[in-house]
């Protein structure tokens, strides 16, 4: 989560009508929490795929969708008294035994979901025979942020042609202009609603952006968008202006991998696992959690990640949004030891926490198989000097 801005730019118009949730929405102003069954849809069926680059009519705000209040002047100004936003020195000398193990990209066939970490919350993500990027960051750093504590695990001249992107929120760790003006205007975007003419004002031609529950298909990979207790902010004038959710992936033989973006912990966990049984493996964010009295709403912290990938009902958990920025006074290395410990607390089977290193990849083979390694994340004594960032 971050809480600096950009500069505003004009709007793009937009010339279709909504989905029927948002249309039914009146937007409130910030503080008052959704009403979880509200935006909860029935079950089944899943909807129906949207057009590819449809062009939508949003409400000028969705801050009817937030699960919390979003700070006011009695939480700015506690935290302006005792908040702390970074590690003292104690918790930052652990920056050189980070999990930093960069090697090549599995070969995968069309059958075949492998992940690979590039860093926080990005990942490449192979499923159905595309190749998928979550939250593209491979900047050196983010406005606001101190450079990153261990560089990109994954060179972006080593990635094979990209096929699609999805973006969880607006957030710059998560939204990286720099990052994105590398991929060609062609490429196919996935974004929450709201965000599409961020995308066209920068020339991308295939942006589809999606309400919570709805859902679009590529080359038969089904994209759905959905729910995440977060918000969204990137210039003075538009807090929750825009959605913020994660994303179900699924392929053409059902399997399904869920990024769950930027989030906090609560009901939507349950929800989205009623809604997609049978997640195979979810991308669960575990840092940026300290202090909880100021981060809890939006950030989970390792134990509530294992609660949610528990309620999610999914077989495989991999850890992210830790070890890459230093957005948090938590130590850089507490995440990953609070989260593997969780995982034995929980009497989960060791070998379904992807705990991987940045550049690490898993290999998820067809229904039934274990899954084959690249990088286990083990923690090892490495030289600061071999992992300065690029």
């Amino acid at each position: 989560m971050t809480h600096q801005s950009e500069s505003a730019t004009s709007t793009t118009p937009r010339t279709t009508t909504t989905s029927a949730t948002t249309a039914r929405t009146t937007p409130r102003e910030a503080g008052a929490p959704a009403d979880p069954s509200r935006f909860a849809p029935p079950l089944p069926p899943l909807a129906a795929p949207r057009p590819l680059g449809e062009r939508r009519v949003w409400p000028r705000t969705f801050h009817d969708r937030l699960t919390a209040p979003l700070p006011g002047i009695k939480t700015l100004a506690r935290f302006a008294r005792e908040g702390a936003v970074r590690p003292g020195r104690e918790g930052l000398a652990d920056i050189p035994r980070l999990p930093f193990e960069p090697a090549p990209l599995p070969r995968v066939d069309a059958r075949t979901i492998a992940v690979s970490w590039a860093g926080h919350a990005s990942w490449v993500v192979r499923i159905g025979g595309l190749t998928v990027l979550t939250d593209p960051v491979w900047s050196r750093r983010i406005l606001g942020t101190p450079a990153r504590i261990t560089p990109v695990g994954i060179a972006w001249s080593a990635l094979p042609r990209v096929d699609a992107v999805v973006i969880s929120h607006n957030h710059y760790d998560h939204l990286d202009a720099p990052t994105l003006r590398r991929l060609p205007r062609e490429t196919p975007v996935f974004v929450p609603a709201g965000l599409a003419g961020w995308f066209r004002r920068r020339r991308f031609t295939q942006v589809t952006e999606l309400d919570w529950w709805e859902a679009a298909e590529l080359s038969g990979v089904r994209f759905d968008f959905v729910p995440a207790h977060h918000w969204s902010k990137r210039t003075l004038t538009d807090t929750c202006h825009s959605l913020w959710g994660g994303w179900v992936l699924t392929a053409p033989d059902g399997q399904r991998v869920y990024f769950a973006g930027d989030t906090g912990y609560g009901h939507w966990f349950t929800h989205i696992g009623e809604r997609y049984p049978g997640i195979d493996l979810a991308l669960l964010p575990i840092g940026a959690y300290d202090p909880r009295w100021w981060l809890s709403d939006v950030h989970c912290d390792p134990e509530e990640a294992v609660r949610a990938a528990q309620d999610l009902g999914a077989r495989r958990m991999a850890p992210m949004h830790w070890g890459t920025f230093v957005l948090s006074a938590e130590p850089v290395l507490e995440p990953l030891t609070r989260v593997r410990a969780a995982w034995g607390k929980a009497g989960l089977a060791r070998e379904d926490l992807w705990d991987l290193p940045v550049g690490g990849s898993r290999v998820l083979d067809q229904p039934g198989a274990s899954g084959a390694t690249q990088g286990r994340g083990e923690l090892r004594e490495q030289p600061h000097t071999t992992r300065t960032p690029r």
